[in-house]
């Protein structure tokens, strides 16, 4: 039986993984064991996937990406060129604190921008925007829009990836899907 997704003659994938079908893994990339990634995801060349880092359906993975143990990434989630996950707070080379990774949980539809750093322990919300260069330090909300270093929120986006423009009433409207989304309590939520 062949496989259901596509390797690259040179990408690596150890044992023990599950890769859903569709999926496409590029050059020189390392899937290490006991992965678990979902379908239809692309994971782009030169990317390390640590041992037991579990990602979703249609999460892209863009080129030079480290994803590192303690990592989970839930379906439809961006990650942009060279960014990075921590998983030790105080790492030390002399010092072995495997075993004391800390758990970062990427939601639902979340983007991680280019060169973005994401300190390990905290979770990015759904639909959260991490915008380049960016470093995060703290959790960030479903919604938000956050840049800078330390990252700080700039603002709220919408699914489809824009800027929402909040009125009087603290509804907003996505200029390419439609769709309307409350502001309440410095919190954002699609009106269904």
């Amino acid at each position: 039986m062949s496989a259901e997704y596509f390797a690259h003659p040179t990408a690596v994938i150890d044992e023990g993984c599950t890769i859903g079908k569709g999926t496409k893994i590029w050059h020189f990339s390392h899937i290490m064991p006991n992965c678990i990634i979902g379908q239809n995801c692309n994971i782009g060349q030169n990317v390390v996937v640590s041992p037991e880092v579990v990602l979703g359906n249609n999460v892209k993975v863009q080129n030079n990406v480290s994803i590192y143990t303690g990592v989970i990434c839930e379906d439809d989630v961006f990650l942009g060129p060279s960014m990075v996950f921590t998983n030790v707070i105080n790492p030390r080379s002399a010092v072995n604190r495997r075993g004391q990774y800390a758990k970062t949980i990427v939601k639902k539809g979340a983007t991680i921008g280019a060169n973005a750093t994401i300190v390990c322990g905290h979770t990015i919300g759904e639909y959260a925007f991490v915008g380049a260069g960016a470093v995060v330090t703290k959790n960030i909300p479903a919604y938000a829009l956050v840049v800078g270093n330390p990252a700080r929120q700039t603002g709220w986006m919408s699914e489809y990836g824009h800027k929402l423009v909040f009125n009087e009433q603290g509804i907003a409207t996505c200029p390419e899907s439609g769709q309307r989304y409350k502001l309440e309590n410095n919190e954002v939520r699609k009106i269904k």
